[in-house]
């Protein structure tokens, strides 16, 4: 039988196995009798999607054991399924033998140690850190088109159900009015803003504590002003609105970094820096409980590697020579 490779999903769960250095998702055989000549499923099936697979992710994945493949199979997973779907199609993937925290998946939990081999659910923004680069957006893309896939169902025209588009489309058409509906990407911008310090003329960053961290004991984390871009406005003008509206200061020298996709819930995060320009901070108290001026040799705790946020604060840092 034909087969190609697939990673196994819970919403934003991802099936791994446990090899000593840390986690690593598994791919699982799934049988080509799935997929249509031209590329498409063969009917409308929830919980399937198509990923797409460039050759650097498959040089990034290449160390990662796959179940049940034969020898011909891509070592680069190439669809990503839910367990229930998986469950439905009779596809073989392990059980997960534990359950793992983010103390775990970090290596810096006091419980027992993790059998090598063990098989868990664990939460995708706790692999982030630990991934290739390209995998990790491979991931990112799957938990996107799943949630895309489970969320549009119907026709936001007329209401009618709605069924996949032919010869490999990544849209959903009406079985009515035939709209097509192709998966929505949200652009926001995230802004690390500089300024020397006034007294000692060391480096400085602007960090805001989110209410959205939640309530932590000590130390607090901080992070980057950030936001959705607006209808009608430039990625430049919606940096300096979210500055302003989150902590009342203008800025000055955007320049744009870097981007990375963020499933949380499908974004697309634009990473600047910018230089302050002038004001007094002034918190928009609905988003934030605090936000300074941090000297780059003495950072609060902040975003975890691996996310944008944390490589624009390395790179100010960098520049500065301190090492993270």
């Amino acid at each position: 039988m034909s087969l190609t490779a697939s990673f196994v999903l819970n919403n934003e769960t991802v099936l791994c196995r446990y090899i000593g250095e840390g986690w690593l998702p598994i791919q699982v055989a799934m049988p080509l009798t799935f997929i249509n000549n031209d590329g498409a499923h063969q009917t409308y099936q929830l919980g399937c999607v198509p990923l797409l697979v460039s050759n650097e992710t498959a040089k990034a994945t290449k160390t990662i054991e796959i179940d049940q493949l034969d020898e011909s199979a891509p070592i680069s997973a190439t669809y990503a399924v839910t367990v229930c779907y998986a469950n439905s199609q009779h596809i073989v993937f392990p059980t997960p033998t534990v359950e793992v925290s983010a103390d775990a998946v970090s290596g810096s939990s006091t419980d027992e140690p993790i059998a090598l081999g063990s098989v868990a659910l664990v939460a995708y923004r706790q692999l982030i850190p630990h991934l290739p680069i390209n995998l990790a957006c491979q991931l990112s893309q799957a938990i996107q088109l799943l949630r895309w896939q489970a969320d549009t169902r119907f026709c936001s025209r007329c209401g009618e159900p709605v069924t996949v588009a032919s010869r490999g489309e990544r849209a959903m058409v009406c079985t009515n009015c035939r709209l097509r509906q192709y998966p929505r990407v949200q652009p926001c911008v995230i802004t690390a803003i500089t300024r020397p310090n006034p007294l000692t003329g060391e480096m400085q960053i602007l960090l805001a504590h989110h209410h959205r961290y939640g309530r932590q004991t000590p130390p607090l984390q901080y992070g980057l002003i950030a936001g959705f871009v607006e209808v009608g406005e430039s990625l430049e003008h919606a940096v300096m609105r979210e500055v302003g509206e989150e902590v009342g200061i203008k800025v000055t020298d955007i320049d744009y970094v870097s981007s990375q996709p963020w499933p949380f819930p499908s974004n697309l995060m634009l990473g600047f820096r910018a230089c302050y320009a002038g004001g007094d901070i002034v918190l928009q108290e609905d988003e934030l409980s605090h936000a300074d001026f941090f000297d780059i040799s003495n950072l609060p705790k902040i975003p975890f590697k691996g996310s944008i946020a944390y490589h624009l604060i390395e790179q100010i840092a960098h520049e500065q020579g301190i090492i993270l």
